[in-house]
């Protein structure tokens, strides 16, 4: 869908664009199969319409993508692209499109950046983007991780807070109304770069001194992202994959079947005896790889101290995994969670109160009657880095046990920073074969515990580096408040609720 033909020009390819000798100069861009490898814009407008709308708004945009498709190709690409934008955009909230913006679609985004493309456009000091995408879209990407000074794209307009559907003067910005755009926007000036993909980009490549086609190539490695100015360490969203017209089509037919298959795994984590979940799962396709020497269990008859197990956290559902490749229910310390987290969980959990004293004496408490797991980065992230680690668990006991956990997902994204977190297990388990890895590392030697000197701090920085390495993760200083602002604007705290009695979550 959306996929042009390369516009047969004079122009050179974006190949023999030399980046050398571009400090002070500026270049203007096309975004879809220019600055991105691929040409069709149809899986971020399905981002937007599945993050914002749900799976109702997903069928309606691929109900709607024939027609989108048919006039793009043969009456105007703008009657194709404005049939994309008031399907997805169709009375949703500003304020939630910013908010995909923002944190689901850089993912995608970066992860499409065309390398000759970035080559060219990251050597030149002023950066301008000429898209067909709404600006709404596609700025916050583009001037916070590519260092864009100017975005002009298609406006969208909105009626007491909500998108209308309908496009703002001068219309879907293709053909000449990139030129216009760009004369407008420059003046006199002139650009020294022109990049574009197809015939409807000549107009405003002409006005720059060198233009340069970038031909369809999509078997072109895209950028990593240590290469980006700013990489991505925070996002958000449910999807897994980019959803093409296919892919979306799968995810549609298979959520009725995931959501009874969630169902089934949450009961069997639920209701049965810990020694049997394992099994369990296995049967119903979720797989648990179990690597490192456990230690024993803490006998209370012995008045041993339990074994503190210090995860990485990357879902709620650490701790019952960790349970899992035990054996037995550990007990966790949690932040915040759902009531329904609360109702399903097969483990006990105990809410931390953010206040120090409080929760030191609580911890200690619960190691005298045995093992305990805890999360120090205090928040989940997808990315392989590790959050910084809270130093409070490492002054409270010297029987310290590391623990590296890593997930694998297909589809959907078992954690949410703006969403409804009661679901987070539910769409965990709905991809068609999850996995866990949960890796037993050793025990921290007496020597490298507070008890021998070493301050909380050391010992800390010392397991999260210990994890990363198994991992083959980075280490951070970023925080839980660190995330929620980048991906919500807040600092992520959460009001405290009437707890239910059982203290028990997912």
């Amino acid at each position: 869908l959306l996929e042009p033909n390369m516009a047969i020009t004079t122009f050179p390819t974006v190949e023999n664009c030399t980046s050398i000798g571009r400090e002070k100069q500026t270049v203007v861009a096309d975004m879809d199969g220019t600055l991105l490898r691929g040409q069709s814009s149809f899986p971020y407008f399905a981002l937007i319409a599945f993050e914002v709308g749900g799976i109702l708004r997903l069928l309606f945009l691929l109900l709607a993508s024939p027609l989108a498709g048919i006039l793009y190709y043969f009456v105007s690409e703008s009657a194709g692209i404005q049939v994309l934008i008031f399907v997805t955009f169709c009375g949703m909230k500003i304020s939630d499109i910013e908010f995909v913006a923002r944190a689901v679609l850089p993912k995608f985004y970066a992860a499409d950046l065309h390398p000759e493309s970035w080559r060219v456009f990251s050597a030149c000091r002023r950066r301008c983007v000429l898209t067909s995408n709404p600006r709404i879209m596609v700025e916050a990407f583009l001037k916070d991780f590519l260092g864009t000074d100017l975005v002009l794209g298609t406006e969208v307009r909105t009626y007491k807070g909500r998108a209308t559907g309908l496009v703002g003067k001068p219309g879907v910005l293709v053909g000449n109304n990139k030129a216009v755009a760009l004369r407008k926007a420059f003046g006199e000036t002139q650009p020294e770069i022109g990049l574009g993909d197809r015939h409807t980009d000549i107009a405003f490549m002409e006005l720059c001194k060198e233009g340069y086609i970038v031909p369809p190539k999509p078997e072109v490695e895209a950028i990593t992202n240590d290469k980006l100015p700013k990489p991505i360490v925070f996002h958000d969203g449910r999807l897994v994959l980019k959803p093409t017209p296919l892919k979306a089509l799968l995810i549609i037919l298979w959520i009725p079947i995931g959501f009874t298959l969630a169902c089934l795994r949450v009961a069997a984590c639920s209701l049965l005896p810990m020694q049997l979940v394992y099994h369990a799962l296995w049967a119903l396709g979720v797989r648990v790889t179990v690597k490192g020497n456990p230690p024993t269990p803490a006998k209370k008859s012995s008045g041993q101290f339990g074994v503190l197990f210090i995860c990485s956290h990357r879902t709620l559902l650490d701790p019952i995994f960790l349970s899992v490749a035990l054996g037995h229910p550990i007990p966790t310390v949690t932040y915040s969670i759902s009531r329904l987290s609360e109702i399903i969980s097969p483990i006990k959990t105990v809410r931390l109160s953010r206040d120090r004293a409080t929760d030191a004496s609580m911890i200690k408490k619960l190691l005298e009657k045995g093992d305990l797991a805890i999360c120090p980065e205090g928040t989940t992230c997808r990315e392989p880095f590790l959050l910084r680690f809270s130093a409070m668990f490492a002054e409270l006991t010297d029987h310290l046990v590391p623990v590296a956990m890593v997930n694998q997902m297909s589809m959907f994204h078992g954690t949410t920073a703006r969403g409804w977190k009661g679901m987070d297990p539910f769409y965990f388990f709905m991809n068609p074969s999850p996995a866990y890895e949960v890796t037993f590392l050793d025990k921290l030697p007496l020597e490298l515990t507070c008890s021998s000197g070493k301050s909380s701090y050391e010992v800390a920085n010392y397991i999260q580096k210990v994890i990363a390495a198994t991992l083959s993760y980075e280490c951070t200083s970023f925080t839980r408040k660190d995330k929620y602002r980048v991906l919500v604007g807040n600092d992520g705290t959460v009001m405290e609720k009437p707890r239910l009695k059982a203290n028990k979550a997912m």
